[in-house]
C-alpha cells in the first residue's frame, strides 16, 4: 500500500465515458457517406489521417472533430456536396457535447476514498471550456485538489505539472487509459504510472508501453486503486 502520494488522474475514459460517443458519430458519418467502393475501415483510415494532420492546428474536442468529419466528407463524397449535407456532418460531431455524462463504475466511490488519503490532480487535455464542463457535469471536481487542462499531454507537460506543484516524482503516479497521453509520457517524465485500459480508447492513442523498471502498475478496473493506494 502506497503512503501519501501525488495522484494525477486522467478524465476522458478513465473517470467517465468519452470516446464511445465519438465512435458512434463515426459510425453515423460512415452510414451517411455511403461510399460505393471504400470499406468502412478505409473510410476510417482517411479520417484518421485527417485527424492526425489537424491535431496540431485545431487540437481536440467536439468542434475540432466536427471539422475533421466535414473535411473527410468533402474528400470522399461521391455526390454533389450540399450545404445541408455539410451541416448534417458537422452536427454529428458537435452533438457529442450534448451526450449524457456517464461516470464509470466504481469511480465516484474510489475517488472519494483516494481524496482522503492522497493529493489528487485531475489532468486532462482538450478544449478548455469543454473539459471544464465535463468535470462540472461529472460531480467529481470537488474531490480534487486541482484541475489542469492542457492542449497536449506530453512529457514536457508532466514535468511542468510536477515542478509547478512541487510533487516528489518518486511518490507521483499518473492514472489513465491512454498509452500515448497518460502512461508513456508520464514514465518519460520520470514519474510512475497506473494503466487502466478501456475498451473504447481512441485508436490514435494506442502505443506500445515499454518496460518501466517497477514504475508501472496495470489494473483492470479503477476501483482496484483502493488495493494499492
Amino acid at each position: 500500500m502506497v503512503a501519501h502520494a501525488f495522484l494525477i488522474v486522467d478524465g476522458d475514459d478513465t473517470l467517465w465515458e468519452n470516446n464511445v460517443y465519438f465512435e458512434e458519430a463515426i459510425e453515423a458519418f460512415t452510414d451517411f457517406l455511403a461510399h460505393s467502393s471504400l470499406s468502412r475501415e478505409q473510410v476510417r483510415a482517411t479520417l484518421d489521417q485527417i485527424e492526425l494532420l489537424n491535431i496540431r492546428v485545431h487540437g481536440y474536442g467536439s468542434a475540432a472533430f466536427a471539422r475533421n468529419l466535414r473535411q473527410c466528407y468533402e474528400r470522399l463524397a461521391e455526390r454533389n456536396i450540399r450545404k445541408e449535407d455539410l451541416d448534417h456532418v458537422m452536427a454529428l460531431g458537435k452533438r457529442i457535447v450534448e451526450q449524457p455524462m456517464r461516470v464509470l463504475a466504481g469511480v465516484a466511490e474510489t475517488v472519494a476514498y483516494l481524496a482522503g488519503r492522497h493529493e489528487l490532480t485531475l489532468f486532462t487535455k482538450g478544449e478548455l471550456e469543454e473539459q471544464r464542463l465535463k468535470v462540472e457535469r461529472s460531480g467529481l471536481g470537488p474531490q480534487f485538489d486541482r484541475v489542469a487542462v492542457v492542449a497536449e499531454k506530453d512529457a514536457r507537460a508532466y514535468r511542468q505539472l510536477v515542478d509547478e506543484h512541487g510533487f516528489d516524482p518518486a511518490r507521483t503516479w499518473m492514472i489513465g487509459n491512454s498509452p500515448k497521453s497518460d502512461i508513456n509520457p508520464a514514465l518519460q517524465a520520470g514519474i510512475n504510472a497506473v494503466f487502466i485500459p478501456h475498451t473504447h480508447t481512441w485508436r490514435l492513442e494506442a502505443e506500445e508501453i515499454p518496460g518501466a523498471d517497477g514504475r508501472l502498475l496495470v489494473l483492470e478496473r479503477f476501483s482496484q486503486l483502493r488495493d494499492h493506494f
